[in-house]
C-alpha cells in the first residue's frame, strides 16, 4: 500500500484556510495526499473584519467558520492545538492543546497535552502580531487587534464605558487614541465615529458624541504610508471631515493608564488606547532558531515559498519575508498577498506530490482598499487608479465575498451574502451586549 504524501498546514487564517480548502478539494478528495490543518482556535474569522467587530458593528459569531465542520466538507483533517516547534530530523511538528479532565461534576480543570504530527511537507501560515517596539506601557495599557478575542475585549470595554456613564449625573467626555495610521488604525477610527453616534441613538446618551475625541497617531509624515501620497491625503481629509483628529510626525515614547506621551515631551489624555503600529512574526518563531529571519522575525523564503534552510518547509503570508524580485522590497503583510500565495501553493503542492519541478511565485498587484465605515472607502486599483466613496466600498466588500467563495464555494457564499443583508436590515446597527 502506497503511503499518501502528508501535507501539514500550521495556521488557519485567511491564507491557511484557503490553502487547506483548495488542497482538500483537489489532492485530498482524490486521495493523492493527506491534508491536515492545525489551529489553536475552533473557528475562523477573516482578520480584516476585526475593526468592525471591535466597534460593535459585526457580531463575530455570525461570521465564524468552524474548522471541524469545514474540514469534513472539504476533505482535509483538522487538529486543534498550538504549534510549539519542529523536529526537522524526524519531520515532525509538536502541537500542544488544552483538554479538560473532570475531577468532579461541573468541575473541569485544564491540562496540557502534546502530540506530534508527521509531515512530508510542512507549510507555516501563522500570520503576524502587533509589534509594540518595546514602548513603555503599551502591553499594560493598550488594546490590540490581532485576533477576535482582542477585538471583542475592546468592544466590551467600550460598551462598559458607555454603560457606566449612564449612572453619572451629567454628560462626560471620552478620549480615544489609536496609535498607528495604517489600514487597521484608519478603519477603526472611522468605525468609532459611527459607533459613538449609534450609542447615543440607542439611549446611551451620557457621553455626548460631540465630546468623544478620536485621535489617530502616526510616527511617519503621513497616514497610510504604504499607499500613494494622493490616497493618503484624500483619506486624511475624509477622516478629518468625519471628526477624527490626525496627528502625523508624532512618535509615541510612553503610555500609561491616563495619557499618551510623545518623544517631543508633549502628551494628551486618553482613557482608551489602541496600538496598531507595526507587525512582527508570532512569538513561537523564537523557538525556530535554525531558520533565517528578518528584523521582525519573519522567515526568509525563496520564490518557491520554501524556507532557505529546509526545502520540505514552506512559509507564506504575514509570517514570511517574501522578496520574489531582488530589486524590489519584500512583499507587505496583506491579505491579498496571502491569498495569491495560497493559490500558488495549490499548484506547487500538486507539482511536489507528482515530483515535478516547483514553479516560482510572482505577485500581481491588484490594488488596495481601506474602509471608512459602512458606506465609504478609499483606495487604489493596480497601483494607479484612485477610487473612493460608494464604489470603493462595494469593491472593498467584494474582497470578503471572494474570500468566502474561496473557502465555501460560490453558492454557499451567495447564501451567506443574503443572510448578512437580512441581519443588517432587521438588527441594531451596533452590538449592545
Amino acid at each position: 500500500m502506497t503511503l499518501l504524501h502528508k501535507i501539514v498546514i500550521i495556521g488557519g487564517g485567511a491564507g491557511g484556510l484557503e490553502l487547506a480548502t483548495q488542497l482538500g478539494n483537489s489532492l485530498g478528495r482524490s486521495h493523492k495526499a493527506e491534508i491536515t490543518l492545525v489551529d489553536q482556535k475552533l473557528t475562523h474569522v477573516w482578520k480584516p473584519l476585526l475593526h468592525e467587530i471591535a466597534s460593535g458593528r459585526l457580531n463575530p459569531h455570525q461570521e465564524e467558520t468552524n474548522y471541524f465542520a469545514h474540514a469534513a466538507k472539504h476533505a482535509y483533517q483538522f487538529v486543534l492545538g498550538r504549534f510549539v516547534g519542529i523536529d526537522r530530523q524526524h519531520k515532525r511538528v509538536e502541537i500542544q492543546h488544552q483538554h479538560w479532565l473532570k475531577k468532579a461534576v461541573n468541575s473541569p480543570s485544564p491540562s496540557s497535552l502534546s502530540i506530534a504530527l508527521d509531515y512530508d511537507t510542512l507549510i507555516l501560515a501563522l500570520g503576524s502580531t502587533c509589534n509594540d517596539f518595546q514602548t513603555e506601557g503599551v502591553k499594560q495599557h493598550c488594546h490590540f487587534l490581532d485576533n477576535v478575542e482582542q477585538a471583542q475585549q475592546f468592544q466590551q470595554d467600550l460598551l462598559h464605558v458607555y454603560l457606566e456613564a449612564q449612572h453619572l449625573p451629567k454628560a462626560r467626555a471620552l478620549n480615544i487614541a489609536i496609535i498607528g495610521a495604517g489600514a487597521t488604525g484608519v478603519e477603526l477610527a472611522a468605525e468609532l465615529i459611527h459607533a459613538k453616534d449609534n450609542f447615543f441613538q440607542y439611549g446611551l446618551n451620557k457621553i455626548d458624541p460631540s465630546k468623544v475625541n478620536i485621535r489617530v497617531i502616526e510616527a511617519a509624515d503621513r497616514i497610510l504610508p504604504a499607499l500613494s501620497e494622493k490616497t493618503s491625503e484624500h483619506t486624511q481629509q475624509q477622516l478629518e471631515d468625519l471628526g477624527v483628529e490626525v496627528l502625523t510626525d508624532h512618535r509615541v515614547s510612553k503610555v500609561d493608564a491616563e495619557r499618551v506621551y510623545f518623544a517631543d515631551g508633549s502628551s494628551f489624555e486618553a482613557e482608551i488606547k489602541v496600538w496598531a503600529a507595526g507587525i512582527q512574526a508570532p512569538e513561537v518563531f523564537n523557538n525556530l532558531t535554525e531558520f533565517e529571519k528578518d528584523h521582525v522575525n519573519r522567515l526568509h523564503i525563496f520564490a518557491t515559498l520554501q524556507t532557505t534552510i529546509d526545502p520540505d518547509i514552506f512559509a507564506f503570508g504575514d509570517c514570511a519575508h517574501c522578496q520574489p524580485d531582488a530589486k524590489a522590497p519584500a512583499l507587505a503583510p496583506r491579505a491579498q498577498v496571502a491569498s495569491q500565495q495560497a493559490s500558488f501553493l495549490r499548484h506547487a503542492m500538486k507539482a511536489r506530490v507528482t515530483q515535478q519541478p516547483l514553479p516560482m511565485f510572482r505577485f500581481s498587484e491588484k490594488g488596495a482598499l481601506v474602509s471608512l465605515s459602512e458606506h465609504s472607502a478609499v483606495g487604489e486599483l493596480l497601483g494607479k487608479v484612485n477610487i473612493h466613496g460608494v464604489l470603493a466600498k462595494s469593491m472593498y466588500m467584494s474582497l470578503y465575498r471572494v474570500h468566502q467563495a474561496n473557502i465555501h464555494g460560490y453558492t454557499h457564499a451567495s447564501l451567506l451574502t443574503a443572510k448578512d443583508l437580512m441581519i443588517k436590515n432587521i438588527g441594531p446597527k451596533i452590538k449592545l451586549h
